[in-house]
């Protein structure tokens, strides 16, 4: 925000008047907690204050009355408080320049930064095993992913998407075994697969009596069925990457090799094994068994060896279920081993989601059959409300969505609140041209008429997006976006009840000068909807 770089280039300028050096880049200037301490803040004083050898009070009061403070534009007052924090009060000018950078930004520039520095990410999330239909539970951060993929690619990383395929193992034979069983018309083994979707799979299955080729062709009936259903809620990877491309690529045994070669193994009871707490895991893990064959977590290596050394990545995300806690540890010292820097491999830990419709809670099991499929939800609710509803919380926090409260078209539903508030400032434009009321150039708009408290605590919330974006990238933390999506929504339709835009009795200066600040408002919602993969409803 220009009024930001405006008071830290001030605050350098003031250092530099009072004798002392800091640089422009590193002074921080934040928004107050409470509106009552100004516009901004800054705590320079306190973090300079050592270095100096000056009471931290003493030198905030020192910059304060600089006169490259006072030459602050907008500037209406700058107060003390506390220890030695400075606040900045400013003039509602600089409201009105705030919102004529959106309207200049557009939806392409606005909240859009270089963060990210082409720093080339590869985000992994969902990779649900393809035994069976994509259900609520392994398919609820989908949305999450998908969204965490946007805001990192908003703010300036080269972003590549993937959805793992474990299209190998012991999984995909007991598929392969459930199929042909129903296909003779038998119940599935003891710890197969029982769901409908079995027998639907056995009717369109004419292969041999192989339980690997059965396996292979329900697998990839049920891959082509995920992809539909991540499709319906709009989301599409850059990647499908097969674990049997690994395995039959020779890259474990290769993987597995480099570890030894390192000294990063050790054979122990006819099994090798990872020395894996030389690189801070709890315990040591197995890498191939004393039978000859390799664990899952041999391939998880080899798989992240390709990520990080052979596909380049300078940074890997995965986003896993609650269950695979126990691989994180794991995970980070493999890599470790394989000289890779753990702080580059981020697992990002999702918690449980339940479904509640009436009295009823739902649990999830593709071996069980009691699957809920997300087709399911995405029919009874809609996608935009799937998304909304799994990013309206933190990814560490279990879930209770309750369906019968999802389906309602009410403003007591934050998800058609936020929604509703697209479509109320769609409904202005159309007024608008029905009336063929003509828009002004935007430098001939009086935006000073601007000053209900309505239409500024709008344009405040308006131009903390690319803030909030910022944060939501740093923090992996798209449901921010959510968050200022609620305020916003509150904020628009209080400005709309208050600061009728087209009614007769608002003058005609009022009407261009409230119509920028409708389109202002459309830019930012549109922004902060498309982060999320949601549409901007025109009619509610």
């Amino acid at each position: 925000m220009k009024s930001e770089r405006q008071i830290a280039e001030a605050i350098a300028a003031a250092l530099r008047e009072l004798g002392l050096e800091l640089s422009d880049d590193v002074i921080k200037v934040e928004k107050p907690a409470r509106p009552e301490h100004g516009d901004f803040a800054s705590s320079v004083a306190l973090g300079l204050s050592k270095r100096v050898g000056r009471n931290p009070r003493d030198l905030a009061s020192q910059i304060a009355s600089t006169a490259a403070i006072s030459e602050i534009p907008h500037l209406a007052s700058v107060e003390l408080a506390g220890p030695g924090f400075i606040n900045f009060r400013l003039e509602n000018g600089y409201l009105h320049e705030a919102l004529l950078e959106v309207i200049e930004d557009g939806e392409d520039k606005f909240a859009r930064s270089t963060l990210g520095a082409d720093e080339k990410i590869q985000l992994e999330f969902v990779s649900a095993n393809p035994t069976g239909p994509l259900h609520v539970g392994n398919a609820w951060y989908a949305s999450f992913g998908d969204s965490l993929g946007r805001v990192l690619s908003r703010c300036g990383y080269d972003v590549s998407t993937e959805y793992y395929v474990n299209d190998t193992g012991g999984q995909i034979r007991t598929l392969g075994e459930s199929l042909l069983a129903r296909r003779s018309g038998d119940a599935p083994p003891e710890g197969g697969y029982r769901g409908e979707y079995v027998v639907e799979l056995a009717k369109r299955y004419d292969g041999p009596e192989d339980i690997t080729i059965a396996g292979r062709f329900a697998a990839k009936e049920n891959l082509e069925n995920i992809r539909q259903s991540l499709e319906k809620l709009d989301i599409h990877f850059d990647e499908w990457y097969s674990q049997a491309s690994i395995e039959e690529s020779g890259a474990v045994a290769e993987t597995i090799a480099i570890l030894e070669g390192q000294g990063s193994t050790y054979e122990k009871d006819g099994a090798l094994w990872l020395d894996a707490t030389r690189f801070g895991d709890t315990r040591d893990r197995v890498l191939k068994k004393s039978n000859g064959d390799f664990t899952y977590l041999a391939g998880d290596i080899a798989y992240h060896r390709n990520k990080f050394l052979v596909r380049g990545f300078q940074r890997v995300i995965d986003i896993f279920g609650a269950d695979h806690h126990g691989q994180v540890a794991s995970l980070k010292a493999a890599v470790a081993a394989l000289g890779i820097d753990p702080d580059r491999l981020e697992i990002l830990l999702g918690q449980m989601v339940s479904l509640v419709e009436g009295d009823r809670k739902v649990k999830f099991s593709k071996r069980a059959g009691d699957v809920v499929a997300m087709d399911w939800l995405v029919d009874q609710v809609g996608a935009p409300v799937v998304r909304l509803l799994s990013l309206s919380s933190s990814i560490d926090r279990a879930s209770s969505i309750d369906v019968e409260e999802a389906r309602k078209t009410s403003m007591d539903n934050p998800v058609y609140y936020i929604q509703y508030a697209h479509a109320r400032i769609a409904s202005i434009e159309r007024v608008r041209q029905e009336r063929g009321i003509v828009l002004v150039d935007v430098d001939q708009v009086p935006v000073d008429l601007l000053q209900h408290p309505r239409e500024l605590e709008l344009i405040r919330t308006l131009v903390r997006l690319p803030e909030v974006v910022e944060a939501a990238a740093k923090e992996r933390a798209p449901q921010k976006v959510v968050t200022w999506l609620r305020e916003f929504a509150s904020d628009f339709h209080g400005f709309y009840h208050d600061c009728p835009v087209l009614a007769e009795s608002t003058p005609p200066d009022l009407v261009q000068a409230r119509l920028l600040l409708v389109s202002g408002a459309q830019i930012g919602v549109r922004v902060a909807l498309g982060l999320i993969g949601v549409a901007a409803p025109e009619q509610m």
